[in-house]
């Protein structure tokens, strides 16, 4: 029994369904403190929305890069009890595999990260620069009073970070085959065309918002937004909501309802896509309302020392060279990209995120603590 796999059955002992953190951030507070870490609650929001944030750090004597590792202790509810071969909150050994929820999302990373931090600074007290940890209980829920919240105060401190880790399931076949070094955009709308409802026999006392909308519909989803580049797919737009009637056969609609959203490059920008989604509706003659919602704006880090440190890492733990995506979906990164240069993501595979019987590979927990210590070991030395 590791250091690592004994704090990560701690982890998912405790019943952190977002936003709650269930003293998930005090087990880690206890590890970082005794490895000479300064840890710092930075609480968010107030009453029933309050999250829980953990920031902690250890600096050295010497002048150098401040390397944050990040991470979230929420995780999502664990769904329908009896579909679980075993209580979600109660870690489970079957073949290899340590079953509960929160082992893929994101605990191992986060148990991980916290006893490589505290080996590290045990190992080599006198480094260069500062390495630090921030954990939040905000992740898989609305984000705006976890990681968001703690960088908006450490950056009115003027907190400096230059890199920076987060602990997400990046891999795929198998753990090391891929990291992030980037992320796509995210912007979301709420559109309403209006027309007039009518008797379905009398249409032309009507007008029928889905007909009406129906040759936008077209359009927009055969639109090429851009056409990426070498680290970006090309921006996609799709609908995740469409609705218009009463329930009734005999009465057109007055209203439909969309729901659609743009995974961006940074081909574009959010002001474009906009202008053109606009440009297109009106070409249209459509009456409607629109409200958008920016999720996160696209980011790259490319290769240089942060990614060169993390690959070697990799490669000397589980033997092979990782590809650089920018694939997927959000993840707290795109808040550390707003202030820190240098943003990758590497954590286990994510084949069983979010889903029932969610599990990690026993044999991948120290190697992935191994992976972040050997980082801290060739950025902070």
């Amino acid at each position: 029994m590791t250091d690592t796999l004994r704090l990560l059955e701690s982890l998912l002992a405790c019943r952190s369904v977002t936003p709650e953190d269930d003293d998930c951030q005090a087990l880690l507070s206890a590890q970082l403190e005794a490895a000479g870490f300064q840890c710092e609650s930075l609480p968010g929001g107030e009453g029933k929305d309050q999250v829980q944030n953990l920031w902690a750090w250890h600096r050295g004597p010497r002048d150098g890069p401040t390397l944050v590792l990040a991470g979230h202790t929420d995780v999502v509810p664990p769904g329908p009890l009896e579909h679980w071969h075993s209580d979600p909150f109660t870690p489970s050994y079957r073949d290899g595999r340590l079953y509960a929820r929160g082992a893929v999302d994101m605990k191992t990373a986060v148990a991980a990260m916290a006893v490589a931090a505290a080996e590290f600074a045990r190992q080599q007290p006198n480094h260069a620069g500062t390495v630090a940890v921030l954990f939040t209980s905000d992740e898989e829920g609305p984000a705006l009073h976890g990681t968001r919240h703690a960088l908006d105060v450490l950056k009115a401190r003027g907190t400096r970070m230059d890199a920076c880790i987060v602990g997400e399931p990046t891999s795929v076949d198998t753990v090391g085959d891929m990291v992030k070094n980037g992320r796509r955009g995210t912007l979301s709308a709420h559109l309403v065309v209006h027309g007039i409802q009518g008797h379905v026999a009398y249409p032309q006392l009507a007008l029928n918002p889905v007909h009406a909308f129906a040759p936008a519909l077209a359009e927009l989803a055969a639109t090429p937004w851009d056409n990426g580049n070498d680290f970006f797919l090309p921006t996609s737009w799709q609908v995740s909501n469409l609705h218009a009637g009463t329930g009734a056969t005999n009465v057109i609609p007055g209203d439909l309802t969309v729901d659609f959203n743009f995974r961006f490059s940074t081909e574009s920008t959010p002001e474009q896509l906009k202008d053109r989604t606009l440009q297109l509706l009106d070409k249209h003659g459509l009456k409607y309302s629109i409200r958008w919602t920016l999720g996160g704006e696209p980011f790259l880090t490319p290769p240089g020392s942060l990614c060169d440190a993390l690959v070697a890492a990799i490669q000397a733990e589980f033997g092979q060279t990782p590809e650089l995506s920018t694939t997927g979906g959000t993840s707290d990164a795109r808040f550390f990209a707003k202030i820190c240069p240098q943003v990758m993501e590497f954590g286990v595979r994510n084949d069983s995120a979010h889903k029932v019987n969610e599990w990690v590979a026993v044999a991948d927990v120290e190697p992935l603590k191994n992976t972040y210590l050997r980082t801290l070991r060739t950025v902070l030395s």
